[in-house]
């Protein structure tokens, strides 16, 4: 299907955006760089391990440094939303929650580097967003608010936890983006927002009657000719197979009025699937963090990153084109991939879309093309 660039809705979508600890550290305005971590006690720790690995990094760089040759594909893309799932905390509070191995924070005077790409909505339903306690909360959320981007699956309480981002496309209609997270993704389920404690849009489990009640949420928000982002941190961050909860929750959504299921966790690319004309996302892979010279999971790649450029048309919700471009991470930079490595993406897609009834076409400049049954 060739898209109508005058009415569909062009959206930028990734996977895990991790700009806190060693990338905060080379940004302009670094942290306090202690961790609370089992094997890492100092963020520029990971800094050292990313120069060892692929060389070093002039520090500070600029706040569009991390993007990289990504802020290219966006503006040729023409997007008009750009999404992504915030994985960290910005704040500069001490109050790491206790018990937890891994604590993420990007000092609020680097949020520079999210409107650099202009980021138009951060979802925030992940098992990083409260690292630093509800003071690390209310801060990340006060700084996003300043900086003009649009958030959802955080709030104050359970309501404006559950609040979906509404971004308007003059013209074209709306982009409503609900946020939310399972416990199968590492989330405490302490971090669940109530009404009167803030915290997490966070789902009770995978089941019919939890799918049914988020498609109510979303039907009862959605008007006509909006395009309706279901954006779910879910399963664990090494390998391919799709959960088949993980299906039958995509499924249901789709069949109550959802156009794209954007999933993410997974430190890799997983499955793609179209279902009636809908684009399902199962993961994301990372888009960005501070994993260089981290060693055993070689096999999966995750050096290897995915752009999502997706339209759609808004009146029926169709997925109308999805192109896919193949980036790889180094020195906490984006690059294009390489000929060898944008085969590699295409091969392993086709096989984990097989099922699925999806595969990937490699066209030249334009990187990867979906097309689906």
């Amino acid at each position: 299907m060739t898209p109508n660039q005058a009415t569909s809705i062009a959206v930028f979508l990734c996977g895990d955006v991790m700009t806190g600890r060693g990338i905060d550290q080379v940004l302009p305005h670094p942290g306090n760089p202690v961790l609370y971590e089992p094997y890492m006690r100092d963020a520029r720790d990971y800094v050292r391990l990313a120069e060892r690995a692929n060389g070093p990094i002039a520090r500070p760089v600029d706040l569009e440094y991390i993007w990289g040759e990504a802020l290219e594909e966006l503006q040729r893309a023409g997007t008009d939303a750009r999404i992504i799932n915030l994985e960290t905390s910005i704040t500069s509070s001490e109050d790491a929650w206790p018990g937890k191995g891994i604590h993420y924070r990007m000092h609020p005077r680097n949020v520079g580097c999210l409107t650099a790409a202009g980021i138009d909505c951060c979802c925030l339903a992940n098992n990083h967003v409260l690292d630093w306690g509800y003071a690390g909360l209310a801060e990340t959320l006060q700084t996003l608010d300043q900086a003009g981007i649009a958030h959802a699956g955080a709030g104050g309480n359970a309501a404006e936890a559950a609040a979906p981002a509404v971004l308007d496309v003059p013209g074209k209609g709306r982009v409503l983006i609900f946020s939310m997270g399972s416990t199968t993704s590492g989330i405490p389920r302490e971090w669940g927002a109530t009404p009167d404690r803030p915290g997490v849009n966070l789902l009770e489990d995978l089941s019919e009657a939890t799918a049914g009640r988020v498609a109510s949420e979303i039907r009862a928000a959605k008007r006509p000719g909006d395009v309706a982002v279901a954006s779910i941190h879910w399963g664990g961050n090494w390998g391919y197979e799709i959960p088949a909860t993980q299906i039958r929750f995509a499924h249901r959504l789709v069949e109550e009025g959802v156009d794209i299921v954007h999933g993410h966790s997974s430190h890799h690319p997983k499955a793609i699937e179209v279902y009636r004309d809908r684009l399902i996302l199962y993961g994301c892979g990372d888009f960005l963090d501070d994993y260089e010279g981290i060693s055993g999971y070689e096999a999966f790649r995750d050096d290897l990153r995915l752009m999502y450029l997706v339209r759609v048309d808004p009146q029926p919700g169709r997925l109308e084109e999805a192109r896919l471009v193949p980036l790889q991470a180094r020195r906490f930079r984006l690059h294009r991939a390489s000929a060898a490595d944008a085969q590699w993406l295409r091969d392993l897609l086709n096989r984990l879309g097989a099922p699925f009834g999806t595969q990937v076409q490699l066209q030249g400049d334009e990187g990867l093309i979906l097309r689906w049954q």
